[in-house]
């Protein structure tokens, strides 16, 4: 993972070289483990050589305040304890998911303030473990008086977070499950989602420090469930060849590409006459719905834009459009209900926002590989009409949206806004700009913490972040470059 990091502010960046090491396989006991940890400096360094004091999270107990301190220039923090008396107790602790869980057999540089002092503070410690790509996160934690405990909220310095944009990518790399190459240890097309999301990154902020996440994951799961990427849903299988045409836009290696055309063809075997056309949602049922036809859409445009000479896979794209357009999914209001009943109608199930997006991505796709105007005017036509109906508040919100960020739902409002971004990316006037930078504005205001972690709302309340609200809200910055 190369490393970089911010200095100055940020009307005015400036890099230091990145450093480079090779990412090994860590297990999750491994990854919360307080052994020694050496990246710059080794850990338990004395505060004093710190070569910079950054205060970004502090708490109190009992009458006293306990602080978390940051080195950014070290990568390392420390924790300090002040106005209490002899005994009182300061620690760190050190997490590498996203403060879910930490190490609780080892507070590291745990002390206690000596007799005649009223503060204290521990010796210096790593935030990430750069030699097993070891993402991390540190909190202070003190305990005086009668005995209570108090932790700081968990935060980090400064590397790889140089801008709203890679700071989300580097939280959302916490979720990031080292020995499985998924994110959050099991997410299957939410981690497809996930990693094109931090691909997108990439490519938007120029950071490279997360590309090795790309063979990690592929290399892990290639031979997972039915191989190349594929299930028995094929919406599975079109957001995963969707990511490998991300990654082989990032690497040229075509490998990636070649997956993806795997994933492609392994789709078009379910075109079913059913509906007079279009892909099947499960290789088993007779369900067809939106996201998978759109899927089916943006994959097959894209590999037509990647492969020389290609035919087929732009003639799929332009028969799935056809198709798709009289289908009976479009309602007259230019949403997407969710599918088709058995009898082949609207089934007026919910609009979900990611049904409204990953059209855009297809139809950029197509006008790119056909040239024709008619396919932005139809995603121009479909695009105000979601950013009116599903703005809330001044912010995307999607239908029914909970407080929670596990499970699918989540992840929907980063499809959304990825397509809604490729499409404001090919139109000259870029009509959509305005409102990603409000929404991407209102987010980084009202629903992020101190780990630069987002929950499920953008405009604030309650609700606990998780990888699917990390990856939507990372989407969200990427279209609008921030």
């Amino acid at each position: 993972m190369p490393l970089t990091r911010r200095t100055g502010t940020a009307a005015a960046l400036a890099f230091v070289p990145a450093l480079t090491f090779t990412a090994l396989p860590a297990t999750a006991a491994e990854s919360a483990a307080a052994d020694t940890v050496c990246n710059k400096y080794c850990d338990a360094r004395d505060p004093s050589a710190a070569t910079s004091d950054r205060i970004p999270v502090s708490t109190t107990v009992n009458g006293r305040t306990v602080r978390l301190h940051l080195s950014d220039n070290d990568v390392m923090g420390w924790a300090s304890i002040d106005d209490g008396g002899a005994g009182d107790e300061v620690w760190l602790d050190r997490s590498f998911d996203g403060g879910q869980t930490w190490s609780t057999g080892s507070k590291l540089g745990q002390t206690a303030t000596p007799d005649g002092s009223t503060g204290w503070r521990t010796q210096m410690y790593n935030v990430d473990d750069w030699n097993t790509a070891g993402v991390g996160a540190l909190r202070a934690c003190g305990k005086g008086g009668s005995g209570e405990v108090s932790c700081t909220g968990w935060a980090r310095t400064d590397w790889n977070a140089w801008s709203r944009g890679t700071a989300a990518a580097t939280a959302l790399m916490m979720s990031y499950d080292r020995s499985t190459g998924l994110f959050g240890g099991n997410g299957w097309w939410t981690a497809a989602n996930a990693l094109t999301a931090v691909i997108d990154n990439a490519r938007v902020s120029g950071m490279p420090s997360y590309k090795y996440a790309i063979a990690s994951t592929y290399d892990k799961n290639i031979d997972a469930q039915g191989g190349n990427f594929t299930n028995d849903y094929l919406d599975d299988t079109g957001w995963w060849g969707l990511a490998w045409v991300a990654a082989y836009d990032a690497t040229g290696d075509s490998r990636y590409l070649d997956t993806a055309r795997a994933d492609a063809d392994h789709m078009n075997t379910y075109w079913t006459d059913a509906c007079e056309g279009g892909v099947l949602w499960n290789r088993t049922k007779t369900y067809k719905n939106a996201i998978t036809n759109e899927l089916y859409l943006q994959l097959n445009a894209a590999l037509h834009n990647r492969i020389a000479d290609d035919t087929v896979y732009l003639g799929r794209a332009q028969q799935e459009w056809s198709w798709f357009q009289q289908s009976g999914m479009l309602n007259d209001d230019n949403m997407i209900n969710d599918g088709l009943t058995d009898g082949c109608a609207n089934n007026g199930q919910t609009t979900w926002t990611y049904n409204q997006g990953v059209v855009l991505g297809g139809l950029t796709e197509l006008y790119r590989a056909t040239g024709d105007g008619g396919l932005l005017t139809a995603a121009r036509e479909l695009a105000d009409a979601s950013t009116e109906r599903l703005q809330t508040d001044g912010v995307l919100r999607e239908p029914g949206e909970s407080d929670d960020c596990t499970g699918d739902g989540p992840s929907f409002k980063g499809a959304y806004v990825r397509g809604l971004g490729r499409l404001d990316a090919q139109l000259d006037d870029h009509p959509y700009a305005a409102t990603l930078d409000s929404w991407a504005d209102a987010a980084y205001a009202n629903d992020r913490n101190s780990l630069d972690q987002y929950g499920p709302h953008w405009n604030g309340g309650s609700g606990r972040s998780d990888y699917g609200c990390q990856q939507s809200v990372l989407d969200l910055l990427n279209a609008a470059g921030q």
